[in-house]
């Protein structure tokens, strides 16, 4: 793997996100906080857990630290507009981080101790990878209670993506 590719896959990342985001504007607050029948329950939820991740895994990267893993809660916040800004500045600290890596960094490896005391040694690349996944899935639980509430987000795909960037 190597910092070009990983900067795509962010890129494309944050475009999927912006989707989901731009959607969500359009449903009222009480469809945005309100139960929606999925794993972390609402929107909001989804979205703030979507949001924590990024932010969790960045700060591991950058400060070898899990204490702001499951830091940020719904109710941090209440708006759909906080939230956008909020992640507006996690997205430019995370491009910040993604643009001083090298490809011998992206291809070393982090390690830590999960609170349960397990060891864990990964390959950078290889978390990295793994936060654009977990932003998939998660987008996708938006995307389905978006199209719920009768707004879907459109296409999510990453050929869809490169489609419009090559426009």
């Amino acid at each position: 793997m190597n910092t070009q590719d990983i900067q795509t896959l962010y890129d494309y990342n944050y475009w999927a996100t912006g989707r989901i985001l731009a959607t969500a504007a359009q449903v009222s607050h009480e469809q945005f906080v309100g139960l929606a029948g999925h794993s972390l329950g609402s929107l909001r939820g989804t979205l703030v857990h979507l949001l924590d991740g990024e932010r969790a895994w960045r700060k591991l990267f950058e400060e070898q630290t899990l204490t702001y893993f499951g830091a940020w809660q719904e109710a941090d916040f209440p708006t759909l507009a906080l939230l956008v800004q909020r992640w507006q500045a996690d997205e430019q600290a995370m491009r910040a981080y993604l643009a001083q890596l090298t490809d011998e960094a992206l291809n070393g490896t982090i390690s830590y101790t999960t609170p349960e005391g397990a060891y864990r040694e990964r390959v950078l690349w290889h978390c990295l990878l793994h936060l654009a996944n977990h932003g998939t899935q998660h987008r996708s639980e938006a995307a389905a209670i978006l199209t719920g509430y009768g707004r879907s987000p459109g296409d999510l795909d990453f050929t869809a993506f490169l489609n419009e960037q090559s426009r």
